[in-house]
């Protein structure tokens, strides 16, 4: 699977690049770490007046039918900026979804809105620390949803919600209308991600699949967001890179630039090594998402290259985000010098579609043939 990106999809990572750095300001992000409830108002707009909403979404409703090699590049630019909204990632899991398992009813009711970005939607699949557990505790029975969903992305903010629960004894996959669930915002580190636990006291919902095709659809849903996701862990590595090499090279110490030591110089080496890796996994797992041909053995090939990615980026940004602190030494951990918005959200990303120890152990089961 090639790696390379062709002229069109290069034209749109530098576009991406282009609009939000002209747009972001560190200022406003760090105005919304003290703030539950608010996001980025600006990128919010930007995305929608971009397309960005409607990118992997079929033109038939009103998408432009793109794949997730192209939002992904979109996720990657985000990242760099640490955008202050989280709705890109969550958005197209539902609306995957939706596109996959609603009716006509369903999809000509929520796709073209979620598309044009006048409704924002989530998914709420975890439980404790299990991001798709195998008998979820929240209930879905004659029409109604009951149970609480912790910790959800965009929670506080979204319109609608794929929620993962049990139905007659099998897990399901149920689509609710929040302004039927309790919103209780969770004050946390990176408040712009608008965490909130959603609870649902007969919540009137709608089911979408139940059985082992819903846990089919979960899961790859689940990992096409973990790429989405990787892509942004790695814009904002990329970023850290640049800032930690930047300063290197004109911060002196002992007549000459710190860059020239090798503690330094080679902490930034291995940085630019883990980057490319992850751009280059994120890349590869978009490409087979998108070339998916259905068969068991397609599906096995993407979640690997998924957990792949998954796992290389988050590593990636991580190391960059405490690597670049230390570089830049006591001006790093200052407020006004802003590096701590990458630390936030290098640890908010590392939990979102599940951690390290799920994607690891996904990994090794389908490496060892446990899951055949």
């Amino acid at each position: 699977m090639s790696i390379l990106l062709d002229e069109g999809q290069q034209a749109i990572a530098t576009e991406c690049r282009r609009v939000l750095e002209a747009r972001s300001d560190k200022g406003r992000l760090l105005g919304l770490l003290e703030q539950v409830g608010a996001c980025d108002a600006v990128f919010r707009d930007t995305a929608v007046e971009q397309g960005w909403t409607a990118l992997a979404i079929a033109e038939e409703h009103g998408g432009l039918g793109l794949g997730l090699i192209e939002l992904g590049l979109v996720a990657q630019a985000a990242g760099g900026v640490i955008a202050g909204a989280p709705f890109l990632t969550v958005g197209y899991g539902a609306a995957r979804v939706l596109a996959e398992a609603g009716s006509a009813e369903v999809q000509a009711a929520w796709l073209p809105r979620l598309a044009s970005g006048e409704a924002t939607a989530t998914v709420a699949f975890a439980e404790g620390n299990a991001p798709l557990p195998p008998r979820p505790t929240t209930v879905f029975a004659a029409g109604r949803l009951t149970g609480v969903k912790e910790g959800v992305v965009a929670g506080l903010a979204a319109d609608i919600a794929v929620v993962w629960a049990m139905n007659e004894g099998e897990p399901a996959l149920v689509l609710v209308e929040l302004s039927g669930a309790t919103r209780n915002p969770v004050d946390g580190f990176d408040n712009s991600r608008l965490y909130a636990d959603l609870a649902f006291a007969e919540a009137p919902a709608t089911l979408l699949a139940r059985g082992e095709a819903a846990r089919a659809l979960a899961l790859d849903v689940l990992a096409r967001m973990a790429v989405v996701t990787a892509h942004e862990q790695t814009g904002g590595a990329e970023t850290l890179l640049t800032i930690a090499r930047d300063y290197a090279v004109t911060r002196k110490a002992f007549g000459q630039p710190i860059g020239a030591f090798q503690s330094v110089k080679h902490r930034i080496a291995e940085l630019y090594g883990l980057v490319e890796i992850a751009r280059a996994n994120c890349i590869h797992a978009a490409a087979l998402a998108d070339a998916a041909d259905g068969t068991s053995n397609g599906t096995a090939n993407f979640l690997i290259a998924a957990a792949d990615a998954r796992i290389s980026a988050t590593e990636a940004y991580d190391t960059a985000a405490r690597d670049c602190v230390q570089i830049h030494g006591g001006i790093g951990v200052t407020w006004e010098q802003g590096l701590h918005l990458h630390m936030r959200r290098a640890r908010s990303l590392a939990i979102e579609q599940g951690n390290l120890l799920f994607w690891e152990d996904l990994l090794v089961d389908h490496l060892t043939g446990e899951v055949a």
